[in-house]
């Protein structure tokens, strides 16, 4: 393995047999979610391939009040777990390389996609997601990218900018890799108190309840889900919506069919959000 502060990821060599290029795009702080995306990156590649960990936090996806500076970072440790998990090439750009005139002047935007839910509660956040993905894919020139679901919104809105903007890159979902008590592994959780720890379960519990009310239909999944938050101390809830999985659009309550149930919620001073697929019924059981 090797690794590079800057400049584009050369291509293979005339010798080097063909191979798929995979990305996987992260901020670091690296946990078993991440490193899962890595090993599917592996196999996207195939034994010829390449795969290629890109790790910069993007100041552009900061909205107002959160702290970049406090993002954790640990680039030595980061590098020696991957190591063991099929990663080819790790790409760490200083801002310098990304952003070489400062902030830039021409963004991609996540256009409604990225006015709701987070986008609400997270103004530009995906505009700034977007544009670095979107840099990133100049520079690393891979043939697939590997998004973990957890990040649901975001990934839709970088299957959105592929598909729009005509980019030749194959997006693959890989899905949300939990702790055994259900919570979903982020780099965030490394914030939680010992205590907020035993609270930040009741999201994926929530989920879980209102996928288990399927039965009953659109307003008995968010029921069901909002009852389990309701009933759990020191959490706070940014949002709780069950969306089409394609527009991110609350669905009416007579809708029937595939549907992603999404919550953000603050325990103590960590924000942490989760999804959960859903089959809403079309027999809707009184």
């Amino acid at each position: 393995m090797r690794w590079a502060l800057g400049g584009p990821i050369a291509p293979a060599g005339p010798d080097a047999a063909p191979g798929q290029r995979a990305v996987v795009m992260t901020m670091g702080a690296l946990h078993d979610g991440h490193l899962e995306l890595v090993r599917r990156a592996r196999e996207e590649a195939g034994p010829n391939g390449q795969v290629v960990v890109t790790i910069f936090v993007n100041p552009l996806q900061f909205a107002a009040g959160e702290d970049l500076d406090a993002y954790p970072r640990d680039l030595d440790g980061d590098i020696a777990k991957l190591a063991g998990v099929g990663a080819d090439v790790v790409f760490a750009p200083t801002p310098d390389v990304v952003y070489p005139d400062g902030d830039p002047v021409v963004r991609v935007s996540a256009g409604h996609i990225g006015d709701v839910l987070e986008g609400e509660h997270r103004p530009g956040h995906l505009d700034g997601v977007l544009t670095v993905v979107l840099k990133l894919m100049h520079l690393v020139r891979p043939d697939v990218a590997l998004f973990g679901e957890k990040d649901a919104q975001q990934l839709l809105a970088v299957r959105r900018m592929v598909r729009d903007l005509e980019v030749s890159v194959d997006v693959v979902g890989v899905p949300t890799v939990r702790e055994p008590d259900g919570l979903a592994l982020s780099s965030r959780n490394a914030y939680l108190s010992a205590d907020e720890r035993q609270r930040a379960p009741a999201l994926s519990r929530a989920l879980r309840a209102g996928a288990a009310a399927a039965d009953r239909g659109a307003d008995g999944v968010i029921n069901a889900a909002r009852q389990v938050l309701d009933g759990a101390e020191g959490v706070v809830v940014d949002y709780l919506a069950l969306v089409d999985p394609v527009t991110v659009e609350a669905v009416a309550d007579d809708f029937s069919g595939h549907a992603l149930l999404l919550v953000a919620a603050r325990v103590g001073s960590t924000r942490l959000i989760d999804n959960q697929a859903v089959e809403v019924s079309s027999e809707v059981q009184r």
